[in-house]
């Protein structure tokens, strides 16, 4: 302990007198552990701390899938109810609704707010075996026709709408639209909120929402989930088959893989870019002990002649290093702890469990095996090359011959790999920022300026029948469209971006036979009126749009999208071809548009059309795009009172510019980019320093070389330029082996590319060309500093 203390009080002295160095050591191990801590904080979070469930890794979902369509097929109750019969695979079996956590209407006084309901059969919790933080949890006896509304509480929503009050239980919760009164009888624990995004629950057999279902279930001793999968499989095939009318396959899914959904890839991306900065920054501080050491050498030469053995100069450098470590690790940490406040700042809505990202007990023991991690990676090699002197030649001559020749091979291949390690991170942030610009300047085939959508929500028990709703929208719609500043207005079924979330169809064409039938498309479907193509800005390419005669009675008639014209009838004009449902409702095209990305923006979707006159569908799309001559937030209040006067039963719940629903899309891929760029700059910074040092230090050891070589004849620019061409052939050979790095490794980045492949000859080229030009100018100072060598003065210093 005396030793320790001793070689902590040495070390500590020895680095007092060497402040800038201390400092740039720090700073740079903060930098480097602080990234590293801050990737491992979100790590914990997401993907290493555990669900508030029971086996976690047990709990799979299961739905059906046509062999040649991604479309996600749910139950019906009934087939719901027979495969938990059935199954052998899954030992407890529930369901929840196909339509995830839909908003909700909820009255609070004289206002309305929308709250996520997520409906659920009552043995659901049972099967995750999660417990209420208060209360109770749904039943089985609550999940019956006749039985008395409840709802069991998000701990995200307790603490958001009701304050995290304790006495919650008990109060009620009054829905707007079917005048439900549920009562409270639960909280469930932070970090449950599936499906995502849920802010309560309520029992699904109750509700009037169609009963479409997804299965989950816990797997049974001795089976595993693909027996599930081939059990649902063989469900799908009994006689009478799904209630699809095709053949489907089962897939089943690992409840924590569903709730991570996609920020698995992103994720290990960031990791692998936090790992590679932490190696680049302990690469350069080991290049900086070598440098410093270099210093050193007639020091530890005098250590050694005074009797200290070579296992004590390494303690003792290692005590230095561990110094260095622990103050770079301690700041590290201040430096993780505003990383993951700026990444929850800027994080996208759907990163689950974003609450939970905090510096904890946890991330503590993270940051000091990080910590570690990097003092053994940096200190130990540095330490065993500094203790290594030849004492008799290194007290009678210049410590710079002593060691610099022995230790400039070791710097130049540090600054290599540090340089090889930063391409790999740069290239994979100039693939990322590619793809966002390309996502960006995707083309929507429509006009998002001025663009106003509204969410509408309605009284079912005024407005039951799709002829009542109908009826409804050309009310409201002849309202809204005289409002001044007002240009246009159409129902859509959803809102931008939905995905999933609106209504779908395989229509047949006339003259198709059933297996043809089963093989086509599904196509995006929504239910206009005339103005909506006004509305939305979407052109017309062949054809005509609807008009107000086509009205009941008149002969059907839609519009479809390109890719579905060229789909149905290639190389072939659509205008008068015919297309139905097993031809009980076929209509005729009349028109045709682009394909749009309304629905989703990294695919356009082929698109079919309806008039809002001719719906068969049960029930009206109660979305509104608006199109404004002015700001669309402007004019928001305006159009909720004109509403709210002319339809006491209908209010806006919410309305936003369209641009509002572009930013979801784009907040995960401008994540990435933002991340990945700072990860980028830094890794940059560091090798360019590294490579700045190394030259710098190659100088200084060559002066007398430098001299001799300008007595002899050479001139400032010969010696410049030898220093430019040792730095650039360093920045070369490390640019060759991260482009060969790059070239397997941003395979990694597939999932998160659009339209750029993983190598992308153009940013490979642009990146390394910019990793070259960094390399150039951080040689160029020193080249400078080798021309203002007096050749006379650095032979006397000999």
């Amino acid at each position: 302990m005396d030793r320790l203390l001793q070689n902590i009080r040495l070390g500590t002295r020895s680095l007092s007198r060497a402040p800038g160095f201390v400092l740039t050591a720090v700073l740079t191990l903060a930098l480097g552990i602080g990234l590293a801590t801050a990737v491992f904080t979100v790590a914990d979070a997401l993907l290493l701390r555990r669900l508030p469930v029971r086996d976690q890794d047990r709990l799979v979902v299961l739905w059906g899938q046509a062999p040649d369509r991604t479309y996600n097929y749910p139950f019906g109750l009934d087939d719901a109810r027979e495969f938990a019969l059935q199954t052998r695979s899954l030992e407890r079996v529930a369901f929840f609704s196909y339509y995830g956590a839909g908003p909700k209407p909820i009255r609070d006084g004289d206002q309305i707010s929308l709250l996520r309901r997520a409906l659920v059969s009552g043995e659901f919790f049972d099967v995750l075996g999660a417990r209420p933080l208060l209360g109770r949890e749904l039943r089985a006896a609550d999940d019956v026709t006749g039985a008395a509304p409840v709802l069991v509480l998000s701990y995200g929503a307790w603490q958001r709408r009701f304050g995290g009050d304790p006495h919650v239980l008990g109060r009620q919760v009054l829905t707007w639209d079917d005048r439900v009164a549920y009562t409270i009888v639960g909280v469930m624990p932070q970090g449950l909120d599936y499906p995502r995004g849920t802010d309560f629950w309520a029992p699904v057999v109750p509700s009037t929402v169609p009963k479409d279902l997804y299965v989950i279930g816990r797997l049974a001793a001795g089976r595993a989930a693909a027996d599930a999968q081939d059990e649902l499989t063989a469900f799908f095939w009994r006689p009478g088959g799904s209630r699809w009318g095709r053949d489907l396959r089962g897939v089943v899914h690992t409840l924590p893989r569903l709730i991570l959904g996609d920020t698995r890839p992103a994720l290990i991306v960031f990791a692998a870019a936090a790992g590679l900065l932490l190696l680049i920054t302990c690469i350069n501080v080991a290049n900086l002990l070598l440098v410093r050491g270099l210093a050193r050498v007639r020091e530890i030469a005098v250590r050694s002649a005074l009797g200290a053995g070579r296992g004590q100069v390494i303690v003792q450098l290692l005590t230095e290093n561990a110094l260095l470590a622990i103050a770079g690790g301690v700041l590290g940490l201040a430096v993780a702890a505003g990383a993951v406040r700026i990444f929850v700042a800027f994080a996208p809505a759907g990163v689950p469990r974003l609450d939970e990202i905090q510096v904890n007990a946890t991330v503590l023991v993270g940051a000091v095996a990080i910590t570690s991690i990097a003092m053994l990676i940096f200190a130990l090699a540095p330490a065993v090359i500094t203790s290594r002197v030849e004492l008799e030649r290194a007290l009678r001559s210049d410590p710079r011959h002593s060691a610099g020749w022995r230790s400039r091979p070791a710097t130049e291949a540090l600054v290599a790999g540090q340089l090889a390690l930063a391409l790999l991170v740069l290239s994979a942030a100039g693939l990322i920022a590619r793809s966002l610009i390309k996502l960006e300047r995707a083309e929507l085939s429509l006009e998002p300026s001025h663009l106003l959508i509204g969410d509408l929500t309605l009284r079912y028990d005024r407005f039951d029948t799709a002829a009542k709703q109908r009826a409804l929208l050309e009310r409201l719609l002849s309202q809204v469209r005289a409002i001044p500043g007002v240009r246009a207005a159409s129902p859509v079924v959803a809102v931008p971006f939905s995905g999933s979330g609106g209504w779908d169809g395989k229509p047949q064409a006339e003259g198709q036979s059933a297996e043809q039938t089963a093989a086509n498309p599904m196509l995006n479907m929504e239910v206009v009126t005339p103005d909506y193509f006004a509305t939305l800005g979407i052109s017309v390419r062949r054809g005509r749009v609807f008009t107000d005669a086509d009205r009941e009675g008149a002969p059907r008639v839609v519009v479809i999208s390109e890719s579905a014209a060229r789909y149905y009838w290639p190389g072939v004009d659509p205008i008068g071809k015919r297309l139905g449902e097993n031809f009980e409702r076929t209509a005729t095209v009349v028109g045709v548009v682009p394909d749009t990305r309304y629905r989703d923006l990294r695919d356009a979707r082929a698109s079919i059309y309806f008039p809002l006159r001719q719906s068969f569908f049960p029930y009206m799309p109660m979305k509104l795009a608006i199109r404004t001559s002015g700001s669309p937030a402007d004019l928001v209040p305006t159009i909720r009172r004109v509403i709210a006067e002319t339809e006491p039963g209908v209010a806006l719940a919410s309305a936003a510019p369209f641009g509002t629903f572009l930013e979801a899309p784009l907040a995960q891929p401008r994540l990435n980019a933002l991340l990945l760029g700072v990860f980028a700059g830094a890794a940059v910074a560091l090798a360019a320093v590294g490579l700045f040092g190394a030259m710098a230090t190659m100088v200084r050891q060559r002066t007398r070389e430098l001299g001799v070589r300008m007595a002899l004849g050479a001139t400032a620019r010969d010696l410049q330029r030898m220093v430019m061409r040792r730095g650039l052939m360093i920045a070369g050979v490390g640019s060759a082996l991260g482009l060969l790095g790059a070239l397997l490794a941003n395979r990694l980045l597939v999932a998160l590319l659009y339209e750029v492949t993983a190598t992308d000859l153009a940013t490979l080229t642009a990146v390394t060309g910019f990793l070259v030009g960094i390399a150039a100018l951080a040689s160029l100072v020193p080249a400078q500093s080798a021309t203002r060598i007096d050749a006379v003065i650095a032979l006397r210093a000999e």
